[in-house]
């Protein structure tokens, strides 16, 4: 008999939502009414959870688990449980693990059987303007390359978060119309939710004083920590692509010219106004100073994962300081010269 439990890991949400959705569907295709439970481990204690899987329900034929933060299941006695429960499975009670991470406990790993277990990356620079344009045909718009590249620097790179943004278009736009840049300025930039990469391109503002963007970045963060996407890993992912593309930046730029429109769109950077933000971007951190933020971000992360949520936005402000006032040096240490 197969093993009732699942594990889904990366930064790839929609596909990982699908994946789940369709692990749900087959057990309610297979039992009929199912009882269906989410848990974040991050609040919820995994005992609790091991409860429901192994009392079962009176109102149902199965049950189906989802428990998100996986990377958290580390403690000897949860794992125990799991592997005491694997012994002798109900098949009518199926537990799916999720985690953002690429990984958890090796421990953990070696419970879920290989083809339960699927790890899902993010898309290939070269794989998001085709999925952006053929999201778009199959509901029956069209879109210019530009326009497709400007929600693509403006949107965390995720099928998921692509979907929740690009169908905001269907509810303002009649079918076959085609969706221009002028359309993503209005749809997105004057009406969306803050998010990372909004994050970026209000500290990228080289016209304003570094006091000024320190103060509203902060407000943009505080924002977004009160939005629905306010895990501190997925600001820092986003952040983290704003400021790889930025170190791209600034070697096509090498030398003071700049080059031509073809080297910037097989790069990324159709968009005359994804141009104007880089280039703005560029005025403000040297390549250098981009490589050093890079450092500062993956140590904040593992910060963050190590201390808890009591100091995530604590952490996160920190992390905003030295981006913008120190440029990527540490607070520990005198100003840096690169």
């Amino acid at each position: 008999m197969k093993a009732p439990i699942y594990l889904y890991t990366g930064p790839e949400l929609g596909q990982r939502n699908d994946a789940v959705d369709s692990i749900k569907q087959s057990v309610k295709n297979k039992f009929g009414e199912v009882d269906n439970h989410l848990f974040y481990l991050i609040e919820t204690p995994f005992s609790q959870v091991m409860t429901i899987l192994q009392s079962g329900t009176l109102f149902s034929n199965g049950v189906c688990v989802v428990c998100k933060n996986a990377e958290l299941l580390k403690k000897k006695d949860d794992i125990e449980m799991i592997s005491q429960w694997l012994e002798s499975p109900n098949e009518s009670s199926v537990l799916i693990l999720v985690s953002d991470e690429i990984s958890v406990d090796s421990k953990l790993e070696k419970l879920v059987p290989p083809d339960n277990k699927k790890k899902f990356w993010e898309m290939f620079e070269s794989d998001k303007l085709p999925w952006v344009t053929n999201y778009f045909k199959n509901n029956g718009y069209s879109i210019e390359p530009d326009a497709a590249s400007l929600i693509l620097s403006m949107v965390e790179n995720n099928t998921q978060a692509l979907k929740n943004e690009c169908s905001r278009f269907f509810i303002c736009f009649p079918k076959e119309h085609q969706i221009t840049e002028e359309d993503v300025e209005s749809v997105l930039i004057h009406t969306r939710e803050e998010t990372a990469f909004s994050l970026f391109n209000q500290i990228a503002k080289n016209s304003e004083s570094p006091q000024k963007r320190l103060e509203n970045g902060m407000t943009i963060l505080q924002k977004i920590r009160l939005s629905k996407e306010n895990s501190p890993v997925m600001i820092i992912a986003g952040l983290t692509s704003c400021f790889r593309k930025l170190i791209l930046w600034h070697n096509l730029c090498s030398g003071g010219y700049e080059p031509d429109e073809f080297t910037f769109k097989t790069n990324g950077f159709s968009s005359k106004i994804m141009q104007k933000q880089y280039r703005t971007a560029a005025k403000v951190w040297t390549s250098g100073q981009a490589t050093a933020i890079l450092a500062v971000l993956a140590s904040t992360d593992m910060d963050i994962r190590t201390g808890g949520t009591l100091l995530e936005d604590v952490l996160l402000q920190k992390m905003l300081y030295e981006i913008i006032i120190k440029k990527g040096a540490p607070l520990s240490e005198a100003t840096i010269q690169y």
